[in-house]
C-alpha cells in the first residue's frame, strides 16, 4: 500500500459522517483526489491550424516564450497541491482540464517539476471548437489504468427567429415569434468519455465544456440544456452495459447547479437521500447555496465547476470506492488582491502571469484498505 494515498488510523466517528458514528474502532482507509480545472487559455506560442492568432508572440495578448513558461510552472503548482493536507499528501490520481489548445501544450504540462514526479499520462482528443480549445485527461500512471476512450461531439445548430401567423380569440391576425433551426453547426467542445481502472476498480470519466453563454444567458441556454440530455445519454448508455458502473460526470458547465442543463438534463440532485438507482448526486449545489463560487461572472460569483458522481459512488459501504467529500480548492495567493477584481481568481494580465480565471474542484474517493 502506498504511504501518500494511504490514511492509517482514521477513527470514523470523528471523521466519515456518512458511516456508523457507533463504530469506534480504528479503520485505514485509501483515499484518491479526482479534480477538474479550467487551465483558461493554455496556448503555446506557435501559429497552427486553428485559431490561435491572439496566443502568439505578435498577437493581442504578446503571448511569449517567457509567459508560457510561467503559465505552465502555475497551473503545475496549483496541480499538484488540490486536494494534500491532512487528508493525503498525494496530488490529484486524476485530472480533467479544459481550455486546451493542444497535446502538446499538456505534454509541457506534465513535465514540469511539480507534476513530473507523478508520471501522469494523457488522453486528448482534438474537438472542433471554434476557438481551437480542447477537454482532457491527465492521470497518475501507477494508480488508474485507461482501458478505452472517446471523444463524444456535441450537435447543436444556430437558431433564428420568425414569425408564424396565429388566429386569436376574436379572428384578428397576431404575430407568434417562433424559433427555427438554421442548420448551421454550433461547433464546441466534445464530451470526453474515458473509462478505466483506478487501483484495481473500473470507473467512468467524462469531461466536460458546455457552450459559452456568448450572446447572453437565456438565447444560449439551449446549447447547454442540449450538452446536459447527451450527458445523461451518455451515462444511460454505460449502464446499458454495467447497471453497476461508477461514474463521474466533471466539467466547466457554463451554468450553474441550479440550471435546466444540470438539474433536468442529467437530473442533478441536492440530497443523497434523492439520488434514486442510476441517478446523479451534485455535491456543488449545496456549495452554491452557502455562497461559495468558482468564478465571477457579470460581476456575481458561482459555481460553472462541478464534479458530480452516480449513485453507485455514494452507497453507505466503503469496501469498494466512494464519494466521501468535495471541495474548491481557492488557495490565497490565486486570489487578486487588489482593484476591480478583488476577491476574483488571478488570471493573466499585462502586467502579470496569474493561474486561471476559474478555481478548480475536486472530491475524494475513499475505501477501507485491505
Amino acid at each position: 500500500m502506498r504511504v501518500s494515498n494511504l490514511i492509517a488510523l482514521f477513527v470514523l466517528s470523528l471523521t466519515f459522517g456518512g458511516v456508523q458514528a457507533q463504530e469506534k474502532k480504528a479503520k485505514k482507509y485509501v483515499i484518491n483526489t479526482v479534480a477538474f480545472y479550467n487551465f483558461e487559455n493554455l496556448f503555446d506560442t506557435i501559429n497552427q491550424a486553428n485559431n490561435d492568432e491572439e496566443w502568439l508572440p505578435n498577437g493581442a495578448q504578446n503571448w511569449t516564450s517567457k509567459k508560457y513558461h510561467q503559465k505552465l510552472e502555475n497551473l503545475a503548482r496549483v496541480l499538484s497541491e488540490i486536494g494534500t493536507g491532512e487528508n493525503t499528501t498525494n496530488s490529484p490520481v486524476i485530472i480533467g482540464g479544459c481550455e486546451i489548445e493542444n497535446r502538446g501544450v499538456l505534454e509541457d504540462l506534465v513535465k514540469q517539476p511539480k507534476l513530473a514526479v507523478n508520471d501522469y499520462g494523457i488522453v486528448h482528443y482534438d474537438s472542433p471548437d471554434k476557438r481551437g480549445i480542447d477537454v482532457a485527461l491527465l492521470y497518475q500512471k501507477k494508480h488508474f489504468k485507461p482501458t478505452s476512450s472517446v471523444n463524444i461531439p456535441l450537435l447543436i445548430y444556430k437558431t433564428e427567429e420568425k414569425e408564424k401567423d396565429k388566429e386569436t380569440d376574436e379572428d384578428k391576425l397576431d404575430k407568434d415569434k417562433i424559433e427555427v433551426k438554421t442548420g448551421d453547426r454550433v461547433y464546441t467542445r466534445d464530451i470526453l468519455l474515458v473509462t478505466g481502472f483506478l487501483d484495481g476498480e473500473e470507473v467512468n470519466i467524462m469531461v466536460n465544456h458546455w457552450p459559452s453563454r456568448s450572446g447572453g444567458e437565456k438565447k444560449s441556454s439551449p446549447f447547454r440544456e442540449a450538452a446536459g440530455r447527451l450527458a445523461r445519454k451518455v451515462m444511460d448508455s454505460i449502464y446499458k452495459v454495467n447497471p453497476n458502473a461508477k461514474i463521474i460526470a466533471m466539467g466547466d458547465l457554463n451554468d450553474g447547479t441550479y440550471n435546466k442543463s444540470v438539474k433536468e438534463g442529467i437530473g442533478a440532485k441536492l440530497k443523497k437521500e434523492q439520488v434514486k438507482e442510476f441517478g446523479v448526486y451534485n455535491p456543488f449545489e449545496q456549495m452554491a447555496k452557502d455562497g461559495h463560487c468558482t468564478l465571477f461572472y457579470r460581476d456575481a460569483g458561482d459555481i460553472f465547476d462541478q464534479i458530480m458522481v452516480s449513485e453507485t459512488l455514494i452507497k453507505p459501504d466503503y469496501s469498494s470506492f466512494r464519494y466521501w467529500k468535495a471541495g474548491i480548492y481557492n488557495k490565497p495567493y490565486m486570489i487578486t488582491k487588489v482593484g476591480q477584481y478583488k476577491g476574483y481568481p488571478l488570471r493573466h494580465g499585462a502586467n502579470e502571469i496569474g493561474f486561471s480565471d476559474h478555481f478548480p474542484v475536486y472530491i475524494y474517493l475513499i475505501k477501507e484498505a485491505k
